[in-house]
């Protein structure tokens, strides 16, 4: 139940910052939503399996720039489940840059930790 909490915060995020974010576009389907949770499932995955590891090794980097780096390592899995997603079911988002990538991600990570907050999800 947690990782379905987890998933739809997710998509509310993805899809805020695709409205928000003028580089980045849906790619694929007739309507909106169903590239946006797609991009949320493989974000979610991402976010349970990668970036832990991904976090640990980038530490000394992420203490040396006061936890800037980690917004860089959130752009990255943007971008990632972006490609992901549009190259495993042909729909999902896509990225025109890095710095949309970057912009989406600090959108992504405060509606998630809102919607989060209000789902009791830890």
């Amino acid at each position: 139940m947690n990782f379905i909490l987890r998933w739809l915060s997710c998509a509310i995020a993805v899809g805020i910052a695709v409205w928000l974010v003028p580089g980045i576009y849906i790619v694929g389907g007739t309507s909106a939503w169903l590239p946006i949770t797609l991009c949320a499932l493989f974000m979610a995955l991402i976010n349970v399996s990668i970036k832990p590891i991904l976090q640990i090794l980038s530490l000394p980097i992420s203490v040396l720039t006061l936890g800037i780096f980690a917004i860089i390592i959130n752009a990255l899995m943007l971008e990632l489940a972006g490609w992901l997603s549009v190259s495993v079911f042909g729909e999902g988002i896509q990225l025109a840059s890095f710095g949309a990538a970057f912009l989406g991600s600090i959108i992504v990570s405060i509606v998630s930790a809102i919607v989060n907050s209000i789902f009791g999800v830890q």
